[in-house]
């Protein structure tokens, strides 16, 4: 029985979890029919898997974890044997230390400015709230800068951001970065070299192609 996960293709954190399962070479579903509007989600059927209503949902066997990260490591750690190599071994206690180090990383320095500004430049407007807050907009910029910069000197001393294989950590990136560089703040990224080469290689991966051209 293949992987469900309950989420639009298109959602911002549906692809961070198709991602990773393409990566893994696992099999999956989405389903839509009742979390594919705002609506949807809002339902009791729905709270129940997902109790802030949001997406995606993985279900697994009658298991059901919310939360993309977690439904991410979920699947790395159950296919760890298969697909590229996502997370440490069990035993190499230095190496998940800067996994998590990795992935805290990405969770507090990138995602927090990364996915503002794409509500305040993009989704803000398409959800009926209103215009874009400038000043906001221009503080988010700037604290997305300053996190890049930090990244490039990271990314100067090794190849990814858990040392010299790609993680999870890296991949976590791929959806909020594609997105704000097509917004108008690929040149962000392009005044740091080492960011510019390591996000160029992670968005010519064989399963972003795959899951961008899908949604």
């Amino acid at each position: 029985m293949p992987i469900k996960i309950h989420g639009p293709a298109r959602a911002i954190c549906t692809k961070r979890v198709t991602l990773v399962l393409e990566e893994k070479q696992v099999p999956y579903e989405l389903v839509l029919k009742n979390c594919d509007t705002l609506e949807a989600r809002r339902h009791p059927d729905f709270l129940k898997l997902q109790p802030w209503g949001k997406v995606p949902v993985l279900e697994d066997d009658g298991v059901f974890i919310f939360e993309s990260r977690a439904i991410c490591k979920y699947i790395a750690k159950k296919y760890a044997a298969q697909g590229s190599k996502l997370v440490p071994d069990d035993a190499d206690l230095v190496g998940y230390g800067l996994f998590e180090q990795a992935c805290s990383i990405e969770n507090n320095y990138f995602n927090d400015p990364a996915e503002n500004l794409a509500y305040e430049v993009y989704f803000k407007s398409h959800l009926g709230r209103g215009a874009a807050d400038d000043a906001r907009v221009q503080e988010l910029a700037t604290k997305l800068d300053k996190a890049l910069a930090v990244y490039d000197t990271i990314l100067g001393r090794q190849k990814y951001l858990a040392g010299d294989e790609i993680s999870l950590a890296d991949l976590f990136h791929l959806p909020y970065g594609n997105l704000v560089r097509t917004l108008g703040y690929k040149e962000t990224f392009e005044k740091y070299p080492n960011v510019e080469k390591w996000f160029a290689e992670l968005a010519a991966r064989e399963s972003w192609v795959k899951i961008s051209s899908a949604a």
